[in-house]
């Protein structure tokens, strides 16, 4: 069987390598060019892992280029995975291999299709996240499904937690599919209906953080866009800090202050939870790693030392 790869997020290394363990090595892998790929959230590099396993990469600028068509037309493809990509595929890409273009997305679809779901799914502070394995189609996240996996979120799961359960899902679920495939079958089962709307693309400049909201959807908020995101942001005096790292304060113990408002300094002997306490619309969050325009990161005792008690965070 004639299988080819599309991926360049870090979620597609491991159900890869899955492939070539399982016998079923593709016969080509394709991936952004670096140059592209430095601008993406999560991109990994294909290069080491496909000399290791001896498959031939192709680096490319999009999936849909009729030079890249062209190349995936001569490549007699039976089945295209297409993992960790953010260009949608557009009929001639679909068409290129014969059963199809198996894709996943990380939501238990239909809830959650379009972008960024994982993101989403936290910064909602849902409970519980999920990852499909689908068969893509020309309306984005429709195509029949062939396997989901569920897994719940806990309150301290971040982007990278999340997707770390999603790499894992990806190889299990390709790997539980691959026999099927193998025989000629092309398994799968329509999507349920749903009016939801598609979720919206992120931006790094939508990570400004909202003072005025709660703590608990500040804290959230924080987490879904930790690294290897750009991370949630604020300005201090002028400055722009990036927040990698929050904890929620304890509800009834935090006094009363404006949204913004910097309380102070927060210790702990073991230096865990050392940071500054910040007023939120209800509650507080207490900020444990930040960092800096120049690149400095402020944590623990470095951070619980700064004299910022009675300034305020804001937009610039």
């Amino acid at each position: 069987m004639r299988l080819g790869w599309v991926g360049c997020h870090q979620e597609g290394l491991p159900a890869l390598e899955g492939l070539v363990d399982a016998g079923a090595a593709p016969v080509a892998v394709l991936t952004l060019r670096p140059e592209l790929a430095a601008s993406r959230s999560g991109a990994a590099d294909y290069a080491p892992l496909c000399r290791r396993l001896g498959l031939p990469l192709h680096h490319v600028a999009n999936i849909n280029d009729a030079d890249t068509v062209a190349l995936l037309g001569r490549l007699a493809l039976d089945v295209l995975f297409v993992i960790g990509w953010s260009q949608i595929l557009r009929a001639p890409a679909l068409r290129s291999a014969r059963l199809g273009a198996i894709g996943a997305h990380a939501s238990l679809l239909p809830r959650n299709r379009g972008s960024a779901p994982v993101n989403w799914a936290l910064i909602r502070g849902e409970s519980e996240g999920g990852n499909s394995l689908i068969w893509l189609a020309e309306d984005v996240d429709a195509g029949d499904l062939i396997d989901q996996t569920a897994f719940p979120i806990t309150p301290y799961d971040t982007c990278a937690s999340l997707y770390a359960r999603v790499a894992a899902s990806n190889r299990e679920m390709i790997l539980r599919a691959l026999p099927r495939l193998r025989a000629g079958e092309r398994p799968g089962r329509p999507q349920p209906r749903t009016a939801e709307p598609a979720l919206p693309r992120r931006r790094p400049n939508d990570g400004c953080i909202d003072w005025a909201g709660p703590s608990g959807r500040i804290y959230d908020f924080v987490r879904a866009l930790t690294r290897p995101y750009p991370g949630a942001f604020s300005w201090l005096e002028g400055r722009r800090w990036t927040v990698w790292r929050a904890a929620r304060l304890p509800a009834g113990v935090t006094p009363p202050a404006p949204p913004g408002r910097i309380l102070g300094p927060v210790t702990s002997p073991e230096d865990a939870a050392c940071g500054q306490a910040v007023a939120c619309g209800d509650g507080a969050v207490i900020l444990i790693e930040i960092e800096d325009g120049e690149g400095r990161t402020l944590r623990g005792r470095a951070l619980s030392e700064q004299a910022w008690a009675g300034k305020a965070w804001g937009h610039d």
